[in-house]
């Protein structure tokens, strides 16, 4: 299934659903609703008190910015200034989509959706729940991840209804999230794009659709604008995680077995097998279909209480670069590390 494939389907949810969630955005009530990449926590973008419950509800720092998710691409100039040509061309290509662009923001966006930085993430999310609750509600609305701050992102409703209970006014309920890991965020607020969050649209499917080269971050000496999931702990459960080799994971298994120790791996790897002490989880070698089911994966090992969850280090290369990224970030924050 593309990234655009779900554009022109409908929605499932009754309209009345739909026309409730509106209303209570418009109240400025929070509603988690589903996307192709997470669910998103969301809340009216332009009404500040809104958002403030975005960011007391997650614990999330408030200089961390959140993205804003629109419509259609026509809302950019709501949003955004200075808009690069480069911009309309991603937008024509990937939205919608999992592809965050970071730009500049115009002047009356509330500034507590970036972290109070001149800049913004806009995106167009590719879920028919997603899109026809932006279409009715007109504007842009502030979603960032349904789960707390730098714990495993949800990719089911079930996920935030673990998270949040009764906290959050109403979860549409999409399924499961087709992609599973956060968008592609780009910067074409400066002189040169570069990716601030590598995501399942890569580098290079960005720079070929821009005809000019794609950095990173850190390849430019300029000062980076703050962006969602960019911690060096984040997306982590509270049982500690090691990312290690197939050999490696074998040594320890076997020194699980011997020592009682209760451990779970995820492994890419067909088997299940069947050990003491051992919850074992595997896992598909194609990125894609790591990618979707990588959360769910983590939180049904995360919810076994287990002294520690070993998942194997992914293959080398730009497909896997995402994933590779979410598992460095989960480990550097698993187990209540800083």
């Amino acid at each position: 299934m593309s990234w655009r494939s779900q554009h022109a389907v409908k929605s499932a949810l009754p309209m009345t659903r739909i026309a409730e969630a509106v209303r209570l955005l418009r109240a400025g009530a929070l509603v988690a609703f589903p996307t192709e990449t997470v669910y998103g926590l969301g809340a009216d973008a332009r009404n500040n008190a809104a958002v403030e419950k975005i960011f007391r509800l997650k614990g999330r720092p408030v200089d961390h910015p959140v993205i804003v998710h629109l419509p259609d691409a026509s809302h950019l100039e709501r949003w955004a200034k200075n808009i690069p040509d480069a911009a309309y061309q991603l937008a024509q290509t990937f939205w919608p989509g999992p592809l965050t662009i970071i730009l500049q923001r115009q002047q009356d966006v509330p500034a507590i959706v970036s972290g109070g930085q001149q800049t913004i993430g806009l995106r167009i999310p590719n879920h028919p729940v997603a899109l026809e609750l932006l279409r009715a509600f007109n504007d842009g609305v502030a979603a960032p991840s349904a789960n707390r701050f730098g714990h495993i992102s949800p990719t089911t409703a079930a996920h935030v209804r673990d998270e949040f209970g009764d906290a959050v006014s109403m979860i549409l309920d999409g399924g499961d999230c087709e992609v599973g890991i956060e968008s592609t965020i780009v910067d074409l607020s400066g002189f040169a794009p570069r990716i601030l969050r590598p995501g399942m649209i890569s580098t290079a499917e960005i720079a070929a659709v821009l005809k000019r080269d794609v950095v990173s971050g850190n390849e430019i000496g300029r000062e980076t604008p703050r962006v969602s999931g960019s911690l060096d702990a984040h997306y982590a459960p509270r049982s500690p995680l090691q990312l290690l080799s197939a050999d490696e994971i074998a040594i320890q298994v076997q020194r699980a077995i011997t020592s009682g120790q209760c451990m779970g791996v995820l492994a890419i790897d067909g088997r299940s097998p069947e050990l003491p002490n051992i919850v074992w989880q595997s896992a598909s070698g194609d990125p894609k279909v790591f990618a979707h089911e990588l959360y769910s994966h983590m939180r049904k090992l995360d919810a076994q209480n287990l002294s520690l969850i070993i998942v194997q280090q992914v293959p080398k290369g730009e497909k896997w670069s995402a994933i590779a990224d979410r598992l460095k970030r989960a480990a550097a924050g698993s187990g209540g590390a800083e």
